[in-house]
């Protein structure tokens, strides 16, 4: 498959088709990413997004799931989308789920009786980037939206019986607001009550802006465990009714998994134990993280 500069998906779609139905990210303002910086965002034209799903039907005609890139593909033209989706189940005979990164701002755009239509016709998972609950570091970020937008956002993904995979991100705050970035980040995401969610660590590439912060003394980045001090403050406080709990990614120095609530106990003394035993040997070394 030809692609337009980098690709990035979430680690649940490693085994998926990747059609790059638009280029970059619309938002692209987040101080902590880089990963579209000098990819100016489009929509590709329905003529050359056809043309992708024939060739992708030629390279794997036995797809069972399908992934569409780039950042904001829930910023397409609804029924756009639809005829998308449409194409990609007559054509994908195997073909069992579907999933898009979904932006706050893209979900907002959105009325519920858009998403129940893009859920009828087989749209199956939105991943959500919630990345912090509270506002301070929100704006500081320049994610877009506050955190009753970000509520809003998820629950309308929810109600439409959409699968909601959110993700969060650990040390966003820096050690100054690391309290903060727990215990509010832990009310956005009971607040919305995902089906899924996902924590990733805060790493910076070069050309991240966020970086120019730390290197100025501006914003200080956590130890590993201080990374998990605030990952067990924020699991302390969230209340979710059933969410399948991940900490898998690259990122992390800790890999964990749960179905919450009813593993939550075990979750926080498996942190406890970790935390207060000092078990450095169970933590990924900083070389073999990665984004």
């Amino acid at each position: 498959m030809f692609y337009e500069g980098s690709i990035y998906r979430p680690p649940s779609e490693a085994s998926s088709l990747i059609l790059q139905v638009t280029v970059g990210c619309k938002h692209n303002q987040c101080t902590f990413c880089s990963m579209y910086m000098g990819k100016p965002y489009r929509q590709k034209t329905r003529e050359e997004i056809m043309d992708i799903i024939e060739e992708g039907i030629a390279l794997y005609p036995l797809a069972e799931r399908i992934f569409l890139a780039d950042g904001d593909a829930l910023a397409l033209d609804t029924q756009l989308l639809v005829d998308i989706l449409k194409e990609l189940y007559r054509r994908f005979h195997q073909l069992k789920r579907v999933g898009i990164y979904g932006g706050p701002l893209d979900i907002l755009a959105k009325s519920p009786e858009e998403l129940n239509l893009l859920k009828q016709h087989g749209l199956n998972i939105v991943y959500l980037g919630i990345e912090s609950g509270s506002a301070k570091i929100l704006s500081q970020i320049k994610k877009g939206v506050t955190p009753q937008e970000m509520i809003i956002a998820g629950q309308r993904i929810a109600a439409s019986g959409i699968l909601l995979s959110c993700t969060v991100i650990s040390g966003i705050g820096g050690k100054e607001d690391s309290t903060e970035h727990a215990l509010e980040t832990a009310k956005v995401v009971s607040a919305i009550d995902p089906h899924y969610l996902g924590t990733l660590t805060l790493m910076l590439e070069p050309k991240a802006p966020l970086l120019r912060q730390v290197k100025a003394g501006n914003f200080q980045l956590l130890n590993p465990w201080e990374i998990l001090q605030e990952l067990e403050l924020m699991i302390q406080n969230l209340n979710v009714t059933n969410c399948i709990y991940r900490s898998n990614h690259a990122s992390n120095y800790l890999m964990l998994k749960a179905h919450l609530p009813e593993d939550k106990q075990t979750l926080l003394a498996t942190l406890a134990n970790v935390i207060e035993q000092n078990r450095s040997e169970l933590l990924r070394p900083e070389t073999w993280r990665g984004l």
